[in-house]
């Protein structure tokens, strides 16, 4: 069936921090200088914040240059950082850093502690006003490519196709977007992405990318407990030494908290289970007692981009750019990648703008890559190099080494260190590691994985193709299982990949929940063989989070 098409100067796939901020920055120039562009952005989810998950504390810097009056606009910065804590906790006891032991990438006066899928409610607004169309529930399914091979636009997906991959009666074709500049900021691990990187060797030449899983809950807590713009960091317990990882707790404007855990992907273990070591963390005597009478709101996970400097990709090529997270421009020291995402996506605007009118469309946008290298963005990174790769030494000598890199050189060590490999490249087999024994849920304080999926707001149709694919049917079986223990079933943290027992007739199979997944893309990332590839839903799926 023939597709609907149309066309746009820019096409952005993705209505997050970076997509947003590139088409805002473009309005805002035509504004300026009296042109016309037209300009789309694409968002999967339902609605705009739908699928934004994030702790959050941001720094306002990108804002300030976006918005300079973002405060009489009614932006969602409510609550700013009036206190910061971290600690370094074993399993009954916790030892406090003071903050000027800290490096000075950690220290957050200035900043402001949010709900980014808000803030991003808020900043699809301000492109509406400005003349942006925003689509929302239309997931960008394919890459479209003129006959010289340059990207010329994204189509969505088909609509109301059946498990078996028949049209129902309720089959929608997909649309075409057509543009002379698409910019991806699908954010971390982009399907789109991982597509482009190949096509045009966009990591040729860098470091793997390597990640984070990031899970988090949203409490409403006891008044009394209840320190508004407080945030505390932890290191150390539950995890072992040689396992990178640590926890936030950041209390917002009315008695909520964001309370989150973050396991970096490249452990050995195979045992261990992420989403059960931040339940486990919440039970620590320091911690608990902030929750004890509160009450869970809301619960969600995604991954994070953790290579910094030496693993992005090459951000630009024939009709397109990568922007934010979809790159991976999050600052580990720091925490944060809100602010860094939006100014990618203002310098490839400006750049795409420059493009426009002057008559250089479609050439590739090698301004934005240049403007890049020179932008405090770049600056940010290069400081913050060393520390993540450093973490391959295990918590204790990466703590000191940090402390070297980042308080005695101020991150211009004449070095850059190498990440060891890739994630996926990192699991040990299970007979060469113990099993790790986590308590049960109390149902109180922690909870088991289904229940804390249905404060998600994930909803899949069922009678869809599984977009939680495998290359080879025979792999979870044969290798995952058979070396791993099957990983899968511990490093999701939504329930969805089970292996169900065999019996006399048959051997054990693996078991797809499709309809669980909160398109966190850790499966896409940590599966040892890179058999997993996860692919769009229908637009509109997914995790629905209220204030995240």
């Amino acid at each position: 069936m023939e597709r609907d098409s149309m066309e746009y100067d820019v096409v952005i796939v993705g209505g997050g921090p970076a997509g947003l901020s590139a088409a805002i920055r473009l309005k805002q120039l035509c504004i300026e200088n009296g042109a016309e562009i037209s300009v789309c952005v694409l968002e999967k989810g339902s609605e705009v914040g739908a699928h934004i998950l994030s702790g959050a504390v941001l720094e306002p810097r990108a804002l300030n240059e976006l918005f300079s009056d973002w405060r009489d606009m009614g932006a969602p910065l409510n609550t700013p950082v009036a206190d910061e804590k971290f600690m370094l906790l074993t399993d009954s006891s916790a030892v406090s850093i003071p903050t000027f032991l800290l490096p000075p990438a950690m220290h957050n006066k200035g900043n402001y502690i949010i709900s980014l899928a808000n803030f991003c409610r808020w900043l699809g607004e301000q492109a509406e006003g400005l003349g942006v169309e925003i689509y929302p529930g239309f997931a960008a399914s394919e890459i479209l490519y003129d006959d010289d091979g340059a990207v010329r636009g994204v189509a969505t997906g088909d609509m109301g196709v059946s498990k078996s991959g028949e049209q129902g009666d309720m089959f929608q074709p997909g649309i075409e977007l057509h543009a002379k500049y698409t910019f991806f900021a699908e954010g971390c691990r982009g399907h789109l992405g991982k597509m482009l990187m190949e096509r045009f060797e966009l990591r040729a030449g860098v470091e793997p990318q390597t990640y984070g899983i990031g899970l988090k809950e949203l409490w409403e807590i006891d008044p009394d407990k209840h320190q508004e713009g407080l945030i505390l960091h932890s290191a150390g317990w539950p995890l072992q030494n040689d396992t990178y990882g640590g926890s936030f707790l950041y209390h917002l404007e009315n008695h909520q908290v964001s309370v989150g855990y973050v396991v970096g992907l490249d452990y050995s273990n195979p045992y261990l289970s992420p989403y059960e070591e931040f339940q486990r963390f919440k039970t620590h005597p320091k911690i608990r007692p902030y929750f004890e009478n509160g009450r869970r709101v809301a619960y969600g996970a995604r991954a994070i981009n953790e290579g910094g400097l030496q693993s992005l990709p090459k951000l630009v090529f024939p009709g397109g750019v990568l922007v934010g997270c979809e790159a991976g421009t999050v600052n580990m020291p720091k925490i944060k990648g809100s602010h860094t995402a939006m100014k990618t996506g203002m310098l490839a605007a400006e750049a795409a703008f420059d493009a426009l009118t002057g008559g250089n469309a479609p050439a590739e946008l090698l301004a934005y890559a240049e403007a890049f290298e020179k932008s405090w963005v770049y600056d940010e990174l290069k400081q913050a190099r060393n520390v993540r790769p450093a973490f391959k030494w295990g918590l204790w000598a990466a703590t000191l080494y940090t402390g070297i890199d980042q308080m005695l050189f101020r991150g211009r060590a004449p070095w850059t260190l190498s990440h060891a490999h890739a994630d996926h490249e990192s699991l040990k087999k299970a007979a060469d590691c113990v099993p790790i024994d986590y308590p049960k849920p109390d149902g109180e304080i922690t909870f088991d994985r289904l229940t804390n999926v249905s404060f998600s707001g994930t909803n899949h149709e069922e009678d869809q193709p599984v977009h939680l694919t495998l290359k080879d049917a025979d792999v979870p079986i044969n290798h995952n299982l058979a070396n791993y223990d099957a990983p899968e079933q511990r490093y999701c943290p939504a329930g969805v990949y089970e292996i169900i027992p065999g019996d006399s007739n048959a051997g054990p199979r693996l078991q797809i929940n499709a309809q669980n997944c909160v398109h966190c893309k850790t499966c896409d990332i940590k599966d040892p063989t890179q058999n997993i590839d996860w692919v769009t839903p229908q637009g509109g799926e997914g995790p629905n989070y209220p204030n995240m």
